[in-house]
């Protein structure tokens, strides 16, 4: 296994680390020997979120028992805005995960503006800072899908790790990646297998680790057999082969006509659909197989797929030429709505 430095922060940690999504498909006694057989295999490096249901717990429970927990640096985010909302977050995350200390809590996905009002007086920053001053929460990072909250945390002083999409077929980051790394923060790739997308994960994983800029890659796994493969892959640091070259400009040619890579561009809707957000959940409930959470967060938007009127507005702002309009036929038909 590699390890390297988390940006600035001080923390070593294995390129390769464990996404926590997926274990909501499964149960605790699977989650705790996953993490055991990561420990085993050189991984220490934990992903997962106050939204994703039972991950936290789960991940808390089984480090716990197997008495791992100092073992893993623990990697966890919410979507809270302003410090108050921070200060009930963190003490959750800290009670899920059975945990004193959290070596990295993030800011889970904000848009622009809520990326300004986290960090303005008042907003959620000041709590991770006063955790901070105190030894509970040791670093703070971002999660983003829009480059534009991606270029604000680049500029934040406060912000040590930067997690966003990039893999084969998700380059939108590409040319903020190596900002990154000279500004000495973290870049943590996710979604490397675009969301199940990618067949191959080791294509996908030697892809998206064969960039100096990435620090630390997490698939989510829920399988012992995916971690093998991961593990497998992560530990060949190998350069890509041409072979390997030409498989990457394949699954681009097959993905790249029918795939949202949620720039964002299409936006705004003319009735106020969220069309990445559409595609993204519909890829959590036929890529990841997570009904139930799937249909929970779909219903939290509050214009469904089924509402477009197929005025076309969107397809002409798509820089990837997506036929947006029948994709929602589709999202509207998965969720029946």
């Amino acid at each position: 296994m590699q390890y390297v430095s988390l940006g600035s922060t001080g923390l070593q940690v294995s390129r390769l680390g464990f996404g926590g999504i997926p274990v909501q498909r499964i149960d605790q006694p699977r989650t705790r020997q996953l993490l055991e057989a990561a420990h085993k295999a050189g991984i220490n490096y934990i992903d997962t979120a106050r939204a994703y249901t039972v991950s936290e717990e789960w991940i808390g429970q089984a480090l716990q028992q197997s008495g791992l927990r100092d073992e893993f640096v623990i990697a966890t985010k919410c979507r809270a805005i302003t410090a108050e909302e921070m200060a009930e977050e963190l003490n959750a995350s800290l009670r899920s995960l059975r945990t004193d200390h959290i070596e990295l809590y993030q800011f889970h996905n904000p848009s622009p503006e809520d990326f300004d009002r986290i960090i303005a007086p008042g907003g959620a920053l000041e709590a991770l800072k006063s955790a901070h001053a105190v030894g509970i929460v040791e670093h703070i990072g971002v999660t983003a899908h829009l480059a534009a909250t991606f270029e604000k945390a680049l500029a934040c002083p406060d912000i040590e790790t930067i997690m966003f999409p990039y893999n084969i077929v998700e380059q939108q980051g590409a040319d903020l990646i190596a900002r990154c790394k000279a500004a000495g923060k973290a870049f943590i790739a996710m979604k490397p297998l675009a969301g199940g997308a990618i067949e191959s994960g080791r294509l996908a994983i030697r892809y998206t680790l064969a960039n100096p800029g990435v620090t630390v890659v997490i698939p989510g796994m829920a399988e012992l057999r995916e971690l093998s493969q991961n593990v497998a892959a992560a530990e060949d640091a190998s350069p890509l082969t041409e072979e390997e070259l030409a498989a990457c400009e394949e699954v681009r040619k097959s993905l790249g006509t029918q795939f949202c890579r949620r720039c964002n561009y299409c936006a705004p809707c003319t009735v106020g659909i969220q069309i990445p957000n559409c595609f993204l959940f519909q890829g959590y409930l036929n890529r990841y197989g997570l009904e139930g959470w799937a249909h929970e967060r779909y219903n939290t938007l509050p214009v469904k797929a089924g509402a477009c009127i197929e005025c076309g507005a969107c397809e002409t702002r798509c820089p990837y030429q997506l036929p947006i309009r029948q994709m929602l036929k589709k999202v509207a038909a998965d969720f029946g709505e």
